[in-house]
């Protein structure tokens, strides 16, 4: 299919340049629904690659043996993709208040974090509910990709902290 499309628009792009102003037009046009069809059906395949990823029941099973989240609110500390405010709204239905915060102890190294007494490692703490915390676990891909800890941040509060495994 995408190699007919592709054939059919070069056959209308050589129409536009070596034909008179009538089969200009009808190139043209053609042109402009084949690149609209093209834009969209990229548009579907992204917005199915985010569905897929992050909202479906497919594509992640928490591991067995997972405690079970407690249903109260959870401080999580986010010092990567999640510091966005928009990638909050994808995973968690909302962008929730970002309160900057300090990880003593540790260091960002690409997408996880590493011991290193020295340092500290700059983020915001968000406050979630249980069914939020649950769709962190599953964006973040919780005992697959990450491990979700408790550590203490600069100011004393305790958030929960995704490293990678």
């Amino acid at each position: 299919m995408w190699a007919r499309m592709s054939v059919s628009l070069l056959a209308h792009v050589r129409l536009l340049i070596y034909n008179n102003t009538v089969f200009r037009r009808k190139a043209l046009l053609k042109i402009t629904v084949h690149l609209f069809f093209w834009c969209i059906s990229l548009a579907l395949v992204v917005l199915f690659t985010l569905w897929l990823k992050w909202f479906s029941p497919f594509g992640y099973q928490p591991p067995e043996g997972m405690p079970a989240i407690e249903q109260t609110s959870h401080h999580v500390f986010v010092f990567g993709t999640l510091k966005s405010p928009w990638v909050r709204w994808v995973v968690m239905g909302r962008k929730g208040e970002a309160i900057p915060a300090k990880l003593p102890g540790v260091r960002r190294e690409n997408l996880t974090i590493i011991t290193d007494p020295d340092a500290k490692t700059p983020g915001y703490v968000i406050k979630v509910t249980a069914s939020e915390l649950a769709r962190l676990d599953h964006y973040e891909r919780l005992g697959v990709r990450y491990e979700r800890i408790k550590m203490q941040l600069a100011d004393g509060q305790e958030a929960w902290v995704y490293r990678r495994l």
